[in-house]
């Protein structure tokens, strides 16, 4: 199928601005900042929050219950990223859930290595269950990294004993910092975004050290039994399919409720391009619907 204007536009600005190793950290950062960030749904409302000495904003889509929370971790590569860059996206999944989301600045690598982030989102949950939102009524979910964390703080609330969360959803995750899958070579022509090169250099930043397989930073490697129903979306044109692809099928096999979407031709965290591309705003309508089913009208 052929490819929209809309998609072929976003494609071709991306791959005008691919990744190259010889971009300082600092350089990489300014390439995402609020001023570059999509605009705010109409009727969206937001107001900073410290959740448990983590900085986040609570973010309102139209119609958005008080009682449900989707807690949301932006992308970034654990090195990047901010609330502001996805505060439009985290809008558009209150509105389309009903949920009001919580989304947080966790820290980041290389200057908060490997678990500084799983411990902040470890926080911000507990921040949710102490304002009496049942367990029941969270989900969990994240673009990219965020999507990784996701994962990483269900398997932390394992350890710990926590209630877990009534849903998670996974979007464009990265959830093997090993870099196994296949994908990462069969996608490299196709992928504007995300390479094996430079997930090995964002891997270093946030792992300093640590075994790349260790499920709190890689879940692909984590006992997945237990968790609560999962949403995977990851674009077919993804490197990091396999991340997604093999996570599913894992936690299938671990007795998991999964509804597993491969999106077709669509780039890394698509999800923030909804105010442009069509197929970003059905993906989140999708998360507005599971979340619906699984957590509650």
């Amino acid at each position: 199928m052929a490819k929209s204007e809309a998609l072929e536009k976003i494609l071709a600005a991306k791959r005008a601005d691919t990744y190259t190793p010889e971009k300082t950290l600092e350089e990489l950062r300014a390439q995402r900042g609020g001023s570059n960030a999509p605009p705010l749904p109409e009727g969206a409302v937001y107001a900073a929050v410290d959740a448990n000495g983590v900085p986040g904003e609570w973010i309102e889509g139209q119609g958005a219950a008080q009682d449900k929370v989707f807690l949301f971790f932006h992308g970034g590569g654990y090195y990047r990223g901010t609330v502001v860059d996805t505060r439009a996206t985290a809008a558009r999944i209150s509105a389309a859930s009903g949920m009001r989301c919580l989304s947080i600045d966790y820290r980041l690598a290389p200057e908060h290595p490997f678990p500084a982030a799983v411990d902040d989102a470890y926080a911000a949950y507990r921040f949710i269950l102490e304002q009496g939102v049942a367990p029941a009524r969270i989900a969990v979910g994240g673009i990219s990294a965020g999507g990784g964390l996701t994962l990483a703080l269900l398997l932390k609330l394992k350890e710990t004993g926590d209630p877990l969360p009534g849903a998670a959803v996974p979007m464009s995750a990265w959830t093997d910092l090993a870099q196994t899958g296949e994908s990462l070579q069969s996608k490299a022509d196709v992928d504007p975004i995300i390479s094996k090169l430079y997930l090995d250099r964002m891997a270093g930043y946030y792992l300093n050290g640590a075994d790349a397989e260790t499920p709190l930073a890689s879940p692909l490697y984590g006992d997945l039994s237990g968790l609560p129903p999962l949403l995977i979306q990851i674009g077919d044109a993804e490197t990091l399919l396999d991340d997604s692809s093999r996570l599913a099928e894992r936690a299938r096999a671990a007795g998991v409720d999964v509804t597993y979407e491969p999106w077709e031709d669509m780039f890394h965290g698509w999800h923030s391009s909804a105010h442009i591309l069509p197929e970003a705003q059905q993906a989140i309508d999708s998360i507005g619907k599971f979340c619906r089913s699984v957590v509650g009208p």
